[in-house]
């Protein structure tokens, strides 16, 4: 808690739990049948009230401006989608702040997977650094990633080797997949997750 000008000024975290105990008012359920009901005025007007505070709320998670604004646009591009089957039981701004804070850490999650990914690429791409030994212990890893990328769902090793091999962006695996971005991230996930335990069950032995 910060006090600015004799204004008590609360952090973002603090402001989404507090949100969190928040239901419905009157006005917010009228809203959201209007939502449902495909009335586009109204979910333009929840865009705009909403949008700047969770994309401020999310880059205070992920530091990324960039990847802030695609997770603030993603969640309203889903709840516009999927607007017939909305179901929101607690205020719009406790659903919407809930909904950046779980894919925030979604996101940080899939960047510290990549990372580890990334760090024994770049060992690889070393290797005249090392000793003998380590050669041996980085060629053995290298097989045991190669035959774990192959044993991935079909569909799956497709998305990860466009974007880890020919260095696609989620967007345009997508696009060239013809797919969701959502269906990519789900399958990167699932992709460096496996290739994780690969590597630690290898750091294990």
């Amino acid at each position: 808690m910060e006090r600015e000008n004799g204004i008590v000024r609360f952090p973002l975290h603090f402001l989404y739990f507090r949100l969190k105990i928040m239901n419905l008012t009157i006005h917010e359920t009228a809203r959201l049948k209007a939502i449902q009901k495909g009335d586009i005025k109204e979910f333009e007007l929840l865009f705009r009230e909403f949008y700047s505070p969770l994309r401020s709320f999310a880059f205070s998670l992920i530091k990324s401006d960039a990847e802030a604004e695609e997770i603030v646009q993603d969640i309203f591009y889903m709840l516009w989608k999927n607007r017939s089957q909305l179901a929101i039981h607690t205020s719009f701004s406790a659903y919407l702040y809930k909904a950046v804070h779980n894919n925030s850490l979604q996101f940080l999650r899939r960047e510290k997977m990549k990372l580890d990914f990334q760090n024994l690429q770049i060992n690889w791409n070393n290797q005249d650094n090392l000793n003998p030994a380590e050669v041996l212990q980085y060629n053995e890893l290298n097989q045991k990633i190669n035959n774990a990328i192959e044993l991935l769902p079909e569909s799956c090793k497709t998305i990860f080797k466009l974007n880890r091999f020919d260095g696609l962006k989620y967007s345009d695996v997508a696009k060239k997949l013809s797919i969701s971005i959502k269906t990519v991230e789900a399958n990167m996930t699932k992709a460096l997750k496996h290739l994780k335990h690969t590597m630690d069950e290898f750091a294990a032995n």
